[in-house]
């Protein structure tokens, strides 16, 4: 596309945009608020809106709205026109600072975890200065955080925001030790990979569990499905490369560096990758990415899934989140380097990581928490439940190295002294891809990959920034007091190392054998989401983030109460759409083809020519048989599922729900897949898994 770098951002009030419309005073003004974190006055502010309006009206657009992120994991939306009446009762067009800077949407049908009486409808929405309006659907669009009247957070922006200031204090505690004064500011950077599945819309209007739960309930395996690996990497449909085509071009207008596309390992399945960005934009840029996919699927007749496991027996989907760090002057301080001094720096910081996850597992674990997510971690196709990180050989034999005072021989037989502040110069992408880790470093990132397909990455990114802020504070109390920053800083390397070399596990993940090793090792084991989200509240994780005033007691709380009666609300609408379409689909067309098959018998009975029966008898024995089951295992689960509704406290309730409703579902599931293989296709009038893995020609 010749005209691209033209395209590119074209719907975006970006930098250039705004170097080019506002007057100088008020651009410094701005860039200065949005580089250094700091309160933009309200005389800037409505320079910038009028500038803004009139940027969005040259495009055709009339209305405004604040775009924010609430705990339902999607966006929301409230438009309103920029028009107003003047003094003779007629129409201007009008947008003030004040319209910009404040909105004011019903918090109280939003989920706030017991942060706002029902009745108390007032909310707050506040420009997030930090990443870029655009315009969609004719509308320009203000990113936005969202708090209650109290000032609480009832969404995803505000702690991730909270986060990257907390991250940004202690990392440049850090580099001031190292003499770097030069950073001004360190930023966390994301690129979030996101797989998702594309299906024909006029199968996925066919299945009612596809459109009201995103996953299929039932649906016995197909002849083939990716066992011959065929679908990875291979050449693209025609239909599906207009999509991807449509799909960049509309994510390059909104400034979305979508870079990767391709086919995933699944039939229907595949991926789209971003370039790095600052993780408050990359967030902000995956959830459009993610709402753009399901809108322009609709365009060309399909169906966009992101649903975690929409199809058993074949991979789901996950998003790999690629995390790391970086100063204001480019600087990746998880960039192994090649000076002594940097490598100093490197190791420091890598450290770090490795004693965050270690003592914060719990927290990353309940980051990717999930009725979906818990269908795909620790099936072969996805990380365990087990927190670990992947280092790679050559940088665990470092540490090793480290650990016992040996000399450290690189890959060239080189010998090479190994101190406070000498790491071998290696070069990057030493480490293989383990895509069985589920904490990965990859270069000069860590990949973390146990994110499902269809989260906001807000809570992983709160977490992972969190956490590294919180042992950087630490590192940086040892090493203030230093009288010998030198021998100091190696004792902190080497203690490190020791205390947390259990995390580091660079083997299959998905073997057996690692499941009992990590319990060897003391690692946690939080296999669903009612098991781990309990640390959410532990007292540890409540005073780190109220220490670094990412989250209150309060906040932590309510998101508590919000992931638990989400859990329990999917686990419910899933059992009900599963008794609706037994009741309507499934059981008519057993009935259908028993009397059909009683029938033939019937004939051939009267005719006296002494006619076998036995296909059709034995076949009717076997639906009969199967019928019975049906009947008494549907029974069952209507039974479990109106008791566990009666439970009031949530985190009973949601266990109860995994325990007793979805054991239940999975109970029903294998009666109706074994039902699906032997009723005659012109009775059982639901699109099997043949039909829909394979509905885009």
């Amino acid at each position: 596309m010749k005209d691209l770098p033209i395209l590119f951002g074209s719907m975006v009030f970006n930098d250039e945009a705004m170097k080019a419309r506002l007057p100088k005073d008020t651009y410094k003004a701005l860039k200065k608020s949005i580089d250094m974190g700091k309160h933009l006055e309200l005389d800037v502010a409505n320079v910038v809106a009028n500038s803004m309006k009139d940027w969005a009206i040259e495009k055709g657009v009339t209305h405004f709205t604040h775009w924010f992120q609430p705990m339902t994991g999607i966006t929301a939306e409230k438009h309103d026109s920029f028009i107003n009446t003047d003094s003779n009762g007629g129409v201007i067009m009008e947008f003030s600072g004040k319209a910009l800077v404040k909105g004011e949407p019903d918090a109280s049908s939003f989920p706030n975890g017991g942060l706002r009486a029902t009745f108390e409808a007032r909310g707050y929405t506040t420009w997030d200065p930090t990443s870029y309006a655009f315009i969609k659907d004719d509308s320009l669009c203000i990113p936005t955080a969202f708090c209650s009247y109290g000032g609480e957070a009832l969404d995803k922006k505000t702690p991730l925001l909270r986060s990257m200031e907390a991250i940004d204090r202690q990392a440049l505690k850090i580099l001031r030790l190292f003499g770097n004064t030069e950073a001004k500011r360190v930023t966390s950077e994301v690129g979030p990979e996101q797989e998702y599945f594309l299906i024909d819309r006029e199968v996925y209007l066919k299945r009612p569990d596809l459109m009201f739960t995103g996953r299929t309930l039932f649906g016995a395996r197909p002849s083939k499905g990716q066992e011959l690996e065929d679908h990875y990497f291979g050449s693209l449909k025609q239909r599906v490369s207009s999509y991807m085509k449509d799909l960049d071009e509309e994510l390059w207008k909104l400034g979305v560096l979508a870079k990767t596309r391709h086919n995933e390992v699944a039939p229907a399945q595949h991926e789209l990758a971003p370039i790095y960005s600052q993780t408050n934009v990359a967030t902000d840029h995956n959830q459009l990415t993610m709402e753009l996919m399901k809108s322009v699927a609709t365009k060309h007749g399909l169906v966009c899934l992101l649903h975690e496991k929409p199809f058993a027996g074949v991979n789901g989907s996950g998003k790999h989140n690629n995390w790391s760090i970086s100063t204001d002057n480019g600087v990746n301080l998880l960039e192994p380097g090649v000076t002594p001094f940097e490598n100093a720096q490197f190791l420091l910081f890598l450290c770090a990581v490795i004693k965050a996850v270690d003592d914060y597992q719990d927290l990353l674990r309940v980051s990717v928490a999930s009725a979906a997510n818990d269908h795909r971690l620790g099936a072969n196709e996805a990380p365990p439940a087990i927190v670990s990180i992947f280092l790679g050989e050559e940088l665990t034999d470092i540490l090793e190295a480290l650990e016992q005072g040996k000399l450290y021989v690189g890959k060239e037989k080189k010998q090479m002294e190994i101190g406070v502040n000498v790491l071998p110069h290696f070069p990057k992408d030493t480490t293989d891809r383990n895509r069985t880790s589920p904490f990965a470093f990859t270069g000069n990132k860590f990949e973390f990959r146990m994110l499902g397909s269809s989260f906001s990455i807000a809570d992983t990114n709160v977490a992972l920034n969190t956490v590294v802020a919180e042992v950087l504070s630490q590192f940086a109390e040892v090493l203030e007091k230093s009288t010998n920053f030198k021998e100091d800083l190696n004792e902190l390397v080497l203690n490190t190392i020791k205390k947390h070399k259990r995390i580091i596990f660079n083997g299959n993940g998905y073997d057996e054998e690692w499941v009992k090793e990590a319990e060897r090792r003391g690692l946690l084991n939080l296999k669903t989401t009612p098991e781990s989200l309990p640390a959410l509240i532990a007292k540890k994780n409540v005073d780190l983030f109220v220490k670094h005033k990412v989250l209150s007691k309060q906040e932590l709380h309510s998101r508590y109460d919000i992931f638990l009666e989400n859990y329990s609300k999917t686990i419910n609408i899933e059992a009900l759409t599963l008794i609706d379409m037994v009741n309507k689909s499934i059981i008519p067309a057993v009935i259908a083809y028993q009397e059909e098959l009683s029938s033939v018998i019937s004939r051939k009975n009267s005719l006296n020519l002494n006619l076998s029966c036995v296909l059709e008898e034995t076949m009717l024995q076997r639906i009969a048989r199967l019928s019975e089951c049906l009947i008494n295992r549907l029974g069952y689960l209507e039974e479990q599922t109106s008791t566990v509704k009666m439970i009031k406290d949530t985190l009973t309730s949601a266990k109860s729900y995994r325990e007793k409703v979805f054991t239940a579902m999975c109970e029903l599931r294998l009666t109706i897949d074994e039902l699906e293989l032997i009723v005659s296709k012109k009775h059982w009038d639901l699109p099997t898994y043949a039909d829909i893995l394979y509905s885009v020609k």
